[in-house]
């Protein structure tokens, strides 16, 4: 390990050194023992001293998934998202269904993150210890709408913060739901299980349940089927899905938690041949200049299309141009 290298941590170091390797990759290799530091196995968050030996088991190939490609070159990437906002320090983009966030298992072609990378004309090999542009926080693949991406590291550690505590951050989905809902608007307080939890951890001290809140309000609805504005408290992964299947509305389209049967009708009566879940609109602090961002990503042609074979109203836009945030003071 050499001195410029030492303070960093074990995963970020790794990530950097196998950069065609998949995330996912990496981190099964750390919890299978595959990467050692000096001769003990090496942890996550381990910080690397001068003159500490990493070693790795398996050499590059070896470690990608079955039948995987490396990551497409910058100038192979088509950029599929539309642009919702852009300044100095965040790239708001709407990003399309089937477009997944970050390379992984089973994942082909390029992802948000090759093709924010490709809009932004990064380098295929930045220098050494340069930030990289990323997402800032996740959608499912099969979501589409509003993603933030951090194009400098100053960026990123505040967007981190901001996500991971929720502070000011106001997220509304729009959602077509199974079935008609008798109330106008309704909240759904249920706990749910820990999506990443290990197995080992379960059987130390059990299923981890988590606060999660998600609040509905009806745009339109008929018989068999009714469009929400959800908007939620809590960022749990599946969050809008697990809950609305909970109560017995499961998503329409959904191939995970939705009702099959209804999904089937949805396909054949209305054309609805993706799920129906759109992050619509994201309200948030900018990370650096702290003023405050409104972004609104317009519901796609295809889903709209299908509320008109419904006879259902979609919601009026509320100016689908993003507000930029002032400057902070002194800048």
């Amino acid at each position: 390990m050499t001195e410029e290298a030492a303070g960093q941590r074990l995963d970020k170091l790794l990530r950097k050194a196998l950069k065609d390797v998949p995330l996912s990759h990496v981190f099964k290799m750390l919890r299978t023992r595959k990467v050692r530091v000096n001769g003990a196995r090496g942890r996550p968050e381990q910080l690397l001293a001068a003159g500490d030996k990493v070693s790795i088991r398996g050499d590059e190939e070896q470690l990608r998934a079955p039948g995987e490609k490396r990551p497409p070159r910058p100038a192979e990437v088509k950029v599929t998202f539309g642009v919702l906002f852009e300044d100095e320090h965040l790239l708001a983009v709407d990003k399309p269904s089937g477009l997944a966030a970050h390379p992984g298992t089973g994942i082909t072609g390029a992802t948000l993150v090759e093709q924010a990378r490709a809009y932004l004309e990064v380098p295929a090999e930045p220098p050494a210890g340069a930030f990289v542009p990323s997402p800032a926080h996740r959608l499912d693949r099969e979501t589409s709408g509003i993603v933030v991406v951090a194009k400098t590291r100053k960026a990123m550690v505040g967007l981190t913060h901001i996500f991971t505590s929720g502070e000011g951050v106001k997220k509304t989905y729009l959602a077509l739901a199974k079935g008609k809902l008798t109330r106008p608007e309704g909240t759904i307080d249920l706990p749910l299980s820990e999506h990443e939890q290990t197995g080992k951890s379960k059987a130390m001290r059990g299923v981890n349940m988590q606060e999660a809140v998600t609040h509905w309000r009806v745009v339109s609805s008929m018989k068999e089927a009714t469009l929400l504005a959800v908007r939620i408290e809590t960022g749990r992964t599946h969050q809008i899905r697990r809950h609305l299947e909970s109560v017995g509305h499961p998503v329409a389209g959904d191939r995970r938690y939705g009702d099959f049967p209804f999904n089937r009708i949805a396909k054949q009566r209305w054309g609805l041949d993706r799920m129906f879940l759109h992050a619509w609109k994201l309200e948030l602090p900018h990370p650096v200049t702290g003023g405050r961002v409104r972004l609104e990503a317009p519901l796609p042609g295809e889903l709209a299309e299908v509320l008109s074979r419904m006879n259902l109203a979609a919601p009026p836009p509320g100016g689908s141009r993003a507000k930029a945030p002032p400057a902070a003071p002194g800048r």
